[in-house]
């Protein structure tokens, strides 16, 4: 039975709601409709298709994991060839690039003085060319090695982000398109928070995920991972009058639903290319996806023809990469440190490497189980991973480069600092030295913990002050920071009359602190900037919380059997309690509240999750903190899927992308304020 031109008309409607969605929502970044809209409709033009199947169509939206799995790549011959680029790692390499332009134009006889370049970042993806026909996507293949690459129609079709079908009626006969698949950072964290929680091995990097995704020979599991595309140049067209410059062939390309970086530039001459560089290293740390550098190109496609090639690159283009963030060292050596609990944290000796702009010589491994996992061994030539101001990392070990003369390495038996037996409990993944706060490393750390920023705030006492007030016995317990005299203080090295005066005062002021910050300080196992401020909160005044047993610990908000047993274990040891009323008694105080009322607690917020980011202008941190642990909230330093408010202040950085991404409640601190 024939289809009715009703039904025929639904499906039209249905597909065309489907496509402007998709555009809204991948290309224009102003999604106008719900996901869950968007949903309905979808299923509503599903069942339509099924029930009649002569109004298949492989440019439905339904269409998108349409295709059986395959045995093999098959490769594609590009007709015309992806170029790579050539390199440029310093500001003189781009004046240079700058130069030989002009100096190449000049002998062609076109006269200039100055290049108006496109800039865009480069990202680190996996290149790809898609061909559409009459507006229809038919091909999709990658770089491979320029001249020939593999098919992945079949995996390109499940991106929402690249278009099944061109916008407007006005496309060329023949378009190929260039551009890069990617994986954004919120995505390539939860799929491997996912994946790991699963038992699997965790993707080393969004690069090696987003290729890796595109390779499967099954679509279905391509479509499960979160890739996106950015297009950003032109290969083959027909029946099209191309532009006269780079930046209107984006523009065209982007009126036809190719979803383009929202970050290209035009700019002028060299010195416009260095400031662009310098602008987008700047926010690089808060960009939603990886990027390894900058590419300029001559925005004039003619002066592009005219300067032409050389090799396999292009005069007229190049890639400004940034500092490497990934190099290969050798394990020299495997030293162990001690941390304020006890902690034994195994720490890399490397062969001194230039990575993510700084040279690295020492990096943690965190702990045994991490080496055990990793196989890490002394004398291992290894991958060393550095990106923007995270903590340097051993990503890898180069099996293949491993010698016969490498060492295992072993946990020490015994404290490295003080002698102390080593404890490595079944329960956790640290060993801990028993020596406490006898052991010089745990105490120097104590004291550093007790004078830092969010506990006592001690300006000017930091680690290497701390480390001398301890080596040099001036100060052999917390306490007896109170009791420092200037002439002791003046004796120490690089510690003019003027500083010790000024630490002597900053002491003096710590005095006047807060229940919170006091807790904080006292360094509880287990007990963070939260949960201080929610002991504080709940329990008003140090006695109760020191007398209270564990059921009534655990009625506080962020804390659990565990945390309970640390608290009352910190409580029942005398020497704390000692110290306690030392401190007390040399003039530490802080305002007594009453104890938490559960009837005051703030519907909205009790039991929500927050994270704090920016900077706030009517409050601090600390403040906004005690607000949502006193309504009996609480507050994260990460934003994850169990997040229900981020807080976002001026100059909200990663956080509040990855909230965006999750869709994430995000409120402003006017909003906040009136929320609490």
């Amino acid at each position: 039975m024939a289809t009715s031109a009703k039904i025929k008309n639904k499906v039209r409607v249905l597909r065309k709601a489907l496509a402007d969605a998709n555009y809204r929502y991948h290309v224009l970044d102003d999604p106008d409709i719900p996901d869950a809209e968007y949903d309905r409709l979808f299923h509503e033009l599903l069942a339509l298709e099924q029930a009649h199947p002569d109004l298949s169509d492989a440019s439905s939206p339904t269409q998108r994991v349409g295709a059986q799995p395959v045995s093999r790549f098959t490769q594609i011959q590009h007709r015309v060839p992806l170029l790579s680029l050539g390199n440029a790692f310093t500001e003189q390499d781009v004046l240079d690039f700058e130069k030989r332009i002009i100096e190449r134009l000049q002998k062609a006889g076109v006269s200039i003085d100055s290049v108006e370049f496109a800039a865009e970042p480069k990202l680190d993806g996996l290149a790809v060319s898609l061909m559409y026909r009459d507006g229809e996507l038919i091909q999709a293949a990658t770089r491979g090695d320029g001249q020939v690459g593999e098919d992945i129609t079949h995996n390109i079709r499940t991106l929402r982000s690249v278009p099944l079908q061109l916008r407007g009626t006005k496309t060329p006969d023949l378009l190929e398109v260039r551009g890069e698949v990617y994986m954004p950072l919120a995505g390539f964290h939860e799929m491997n928070r996912r994946v790991t929680e699963q038992g699997g091995n965790a993707f080393k990097n969004p690069r090696n995920a987003a290729a890796g995704s595109l390779r499967q020979l099954d679509p279905r599991e391509t479509a499960k991972r979160p890739l996106m595309i950015y297009l950003y140049g032109l290969g083959e067209v027909v029946g099209w009058n191309v532009p006269q410059t780079h930046t209107e062939v984006l523009a065209a390309m982007h009126k036809w639903g190719l979803r383009i970086n929202p970050e290209n530039a035009v700019v002028k001459g060299a010195r416009g290319c260095l400031d662009y560089y310098e602008r987008i290293a700047e926010r690089r740390p808060s960009l939603p996806y990886e990027i390894d550098g900058i590419v300029y190109k001559v925005n004039d496609l003619a002066l592009q023809q005219t300067l032409g090639f050389i090799s396999r690159a292009p005069r007229w283009a190049i890639a400004h990469k940034f500092p490497a963030q990934e190099e290969l060292t050798t394990v020299l050596d495997a030293e162990f440190q001690v941390g304020r609990t006890g902690a034994l944290t195994p720490v890399a000796r490397l062969q001194p490497v230039f990575v993510g702009g700084v040279t690295v010589s020492n990096v943690t491994l965190h702990n045994m189980d991490e080496i055990a996992r990793k196989d890490i061994r002394i004398g291992d030539t290894v991958v060393v991973r550095r990106a923007g101001d995270v903590i340097p990392e051993v990503v890898s070990v180069v099996k293949s480069k491993r010698g016969a003369n490498v060492r295992k390495i072993r946990l020490p038996a015994r404290c490295p600092i003080c002698d102390s037996v080593v404890a490595h409990s079944e329960t956790e993944s640290v060993a801990r030295c028993t020596g406490g706060l006898t052991c010089p490393a745990q105490f120097k750390q104590s004291l550093w913990h007790f004078a830092s920023r969010r506990a006592l705030d001690i300006e000017g006492l930091g680690d290497k002050l701390a480390d001398a007030l301890v080596d040099q016995k001036l100060v052999n317990s917390v306490d007896e920071l109170y009791t420092l005299r200037l002439e002791s203080l003046i004796e120490l090295e690089r510690m003019g009359k003027k500083s010790a005066e000024n630490l002597l005062r900053n002491i003096a002021d710590s005095k006047e602190t807060t229940l919170a910050r006091f807790i904080y300080a006292l360094g509880i196992r287990e007990v963070g900037e939260s949960t201080a401020a929610a002991l504080a909160a709940h329990f008003g005044d140090i006695e109760p919380l020191i007398n209270a047993e564990a059921e009534q610990l655990e009625e506080v908000a962020d804390v659990g059997p565990i945390v309970a047993g640390r608290i009352r274990e910190f409580f029942d040891n005398p020497a704390n309690i000692k110290l306690i009323r030392s401190l007390q008694s040399l003039g530490l105080h802080w305002p007594v509240s009453k104890a938490a009322d559960p009837e005051n607690e703030n519907a909205e917020v009790k039991g929500k999750t927050f994270v704090l980011t920016g900077s706030l202008s009517q409050l601090t941190r600390d403040d906004a903190r005690a607000l949502i642990v006193a309504a009996g909230g609480k507050v994260t330093g990460s934003v994850s899927k169990k997040t229900d408010y981020l807080v976002a202040g001026e100059k909200a950085g990663s956080k509040l992308t990855k909230a965006e991404a999750l869709g994430t409640k995000i409120l402003s601190e006017t909003e906040f304020l009136g929320l609490i």
